[in-house]
């Protein structure tokens, strides 16, 4: 699960957190707690053996290491999908003989219980993916073990997926489906049921989303 640097991470947010001011302390404190959300939910499905990070933002790494969550630097290469493959690579170096997954860290109303009905379906191909909400882009991307994960996240990347052979599953899973990266977004987040983090690094009342 890779997390951006925390100054360049979720832009189009920025004064979501605050009313619209755009504080960058509110700013990364929101970008934070999806992360801390999204982990939550993963770390207490029961088709998920270990969480890992992967992020050289100094903040992030010592906040989930604060919890009990491996964080591992970014990797020679840079970017989203670079990110996955280390990710992925360290995993399998570890146990070559376990399936790995790549989950967007822009959760915050995902449940454990979706994300382990999304693994037990992925669970029939060699490689399988969740489109979000739109259908355009992924969520979630999971590859059977001896697999590669092939990851190839990014605008349009539900398409691509499917047209690299991974199966596209259809269940609803709605806090899975709803990543976060506008205004928009949070407010069918919250909708469906915002983790306490995102909750409690929100405003009260809510800000003008």
């Amino acid at each position: 699960m890779p997390v951006k640097q925390l100054a360049a991470a979720k832009t189009r947010l920025r004064g979501a957190a605050d009313g619209g001011t755009g504080d960058l302390a509110a700013h990364a404190r929101l970008t934070l707690a999806l992360a801390h959300d999204t982990v939550a939910a993963a770390r207490a499905a029961s088709r998920v053996r270990s969480v890992l990070l992967v992020s050289s933002d100094p903040v992030v790494a010592a906040e989930f290491a604060a919890v009990g969550i491996e964080v591992v630097p970014d990797g020679p290469d840079g970017g989203l999908n670079a990110a996955y493959a280390h990710g992925a690579a360290l995993l399998r170096r570890r146990d070559p003989g376990a399936p790995v997954a790549a989950l967007q860290a822009d959760l915050p109303a995902l449940t454990p219980a979706e994300l382990d009905a999304a693994l037990d379906a992925a669970a029939r191909h060699p490689r399988a993916f969740v489109a979000d909400a739109e259908g355009t882009g992924t969520t979630l991307l999971v590859a059977a073990a001896d697999v590669a994960l092939a990851p190839g996240f990014g605008v349009g990347s539900a398409a691509r997926h499917a047209a690299s052979g991974a199966v596209a599953l259809t269940g609803t899973w709605p806090g899975l489906r709803r990543d976060v990266d506008t205004p928009d977004d949070l407010r069918e987040a919250d909708g469906i049921g915002l983790g306490d983090r995102t909750r409690a690094a929100l405003p009260v009342p809510h800000p003008r989303w």
